[in-house]
């Protein structure tokens, strides 16, 4: 008699079977329907990638797509109903959009939380300088790099110049294959033996990072900064602007390179600016595909995240309060008690596990690619400083919602307890007295200028969020 393959399992076998977690590649737990879903979802996740460089141009393409998908700009003195759909602009730079439920806010409000903001090179005030016959511009970077990683590679130019009459002009070169790039030099490893041989936070400095943008002189004339005047000419009769005009100026350097499907599976893309916009997009057209929840839902995508969430369009600003507020006393509700029902899963990225530097990761407790979307409990440093940690009441609710969609999820920790750590924006939404916990896509070489995530975890993050916001 031939045994079926359940009893073929020893009692071991099965008992590992029920009480273990499943640790085999996601990719084998899902159908090839869900992978193909996968992979036609990143197809426009690499067009935002491409399009939207910096927050702004995020922004942008956020507001762009809300409208194309019905969304209006919000009006505090307008009753809406529940299905409407509404978005804020908050400067250019942050975006929200609402989703009216049928229980508006009265249970509380369901939000989606991402930053659109990535690490770079920013323009200093007075950038534009001649030394020994080259123009540079000056930089300050932007949130956590290695400086080591940016000399080389190819840059753009991004970014918004304001001028007095109130109008603005947006810059974009290097983009096109047409167009010129732009690059930190480095120096040549034949003279570089004292380089070498320093650390690395001493053998590359803030001050080296020089963006090199020409070389060539105005004219014949033995004078200086010659070559100077050149570049501002050409930057005058592009776009009309004096070099008092970098003063009011939002400019700065990224990698020019493309998001591309990497591997010869063509599993991963590889990508400047993954983090945090692989979680944004998710939240993006998560609410954009959702209809009649249950509860208001609202995507916000944030400004400053890697500098510490500060200032008007960051996390710490009142702008998601605010509009709560708002919500809130439509419905006749006090914000207090909406916020102190409401969840959240704040979208962030955590570091995948990488074999290569595997010492510095627990392997228990990391995430893989290709094994969903990554819950993290808690983040911070040094003995959980500085996180928000969430509930084990919340946990157990994220799951229901998860496991009942069937959605391939993971949990991750930031490496090794003493290797380090991070934050994210969770902390500032649960000082509002929400329930929040970390969601997103796991990633490798975090921060540097081309970053790997694996399109199935995309797609699981975009149905995790999705899942959440429809949850009845």
């Amino acid at each position: 008699m031939m045994l079926n393959k359940k009893e073929e399992k020893s009692e071991a076998a099965q008992l590992r079977e029920k009480l273990f977690r499943n640790k085999k590649n996601g990719c084998v737990k899902v159908s090839a329907d869900e992978i193909k879903k996968a992979d036609e979802y990143c197809e426009e996740y690499k067009n935002f990638l491409n399009r939207a460089k910096t927050e702004r141009e995020a922004a942008a393409y956020a507001v762009e797509a809300a409208e194309k998908a019905g969304f209006v700009e919000y009006d505090r003195k307008k009753k809406y109903a529940p299905g409407d759909k509404v978005f804020v602009n908050n400067r250019n730079k942050a975006v929200m959009l609402a989703v009216m439920g049928k229980n508006g806010t009265h249970n509380g409000v369901r939000l989606g939380i991402a930053h659109i903001d990535s690490p770079r090179l920013d323009l200093k005030p007075n950038p534009l300088y001649e030394q020994n016959n080259l123009a540079l511009f000056k930089t300050h970077y932007y949130g956590g790099i290695k400086k080591y990683q940016w000399p080389t590679v190819p840059l753009s130019l991004h970014g918004v110049i304001a001028l007095k009459d109130g109008s603005s002009i947006t810059v974009n070169i290097g983009e096109k294959e047409e167009e010129p790039c732009f690059c930190v030099t480095d120096l040549l490893p034949h003279l570089a033996v004292e380089q070498m041989s320093q650390v690395m936070t001493k053998a590359f400095n803030g001050e080296h990072l020089n963006v090199l943008i020409g070389s060539r002189p105005f004219n014949q004339d033995d004078e200086s900064e010659n070559v100077k005047l050149n570049i501002m000419n050409i930057l005058f009769e592009k776009y009309g602007i004096t070099e008092d005009d970098f003063l009011s100026a939002d400019l700065c350097m990224v990698p020019s390179t493309k998001a591309r499907d990497l591997g010869l599976d063509r599993s991963m893309i590889g990508s400047y600016g993954h983090d945090d916009r692989v979680c944004a997009y998710p939240a993006l057209t998560a609410a954009i595909d959702a209809e009649m929840p249950e509860s208001t839902i609202i995507t916000v995508l944030t400004d400053r995240e890697e500098i510490g969430s500060d200032g008007n369009t960051g996390m710490k600003s009142t702008f998601m309060f605010d509009f709560i507020s708002d919500l809130a006393s439509a419905d006749g509700e006090e914000v207090r008690h909406v916020m102190a029902k409401s969840t959240c899963l704040s979208a962030d990225v955590n570091a995948a596990f990488d074999p290569t530097y595997a010492s510095a990761f627990e392997a228990n407790n990391s995430c893989y690619i290709n094994n969903g979307a990554v819950i993290t409990k808690y983040t911070g440093s040094g003995g959980k400083y500085s996180t928000s940690d969430a509930s084990a009441e919340y946990m157990a609710y994220i799951r229901k919602v998860l496991d009942g969609k069937n959605v391939l999820w993971q949990t991750g920790e930031l490496g090794k307890v003493d290797g380090g750590g991070g934050g994210t924006i969770a902390k500032f939404v649960a000082n509002l007295n929400a329930d929040v916990v970390d969601l997103g896509v796991p990633v490798l070489s975090m921060h540097a200028p081309m970053e790997i995530v694996s399109k199935l975890d995309v797609y699981m993050t975009y149905r995790a969020l999705y899942e959440f916001y429809m949850y009845k």
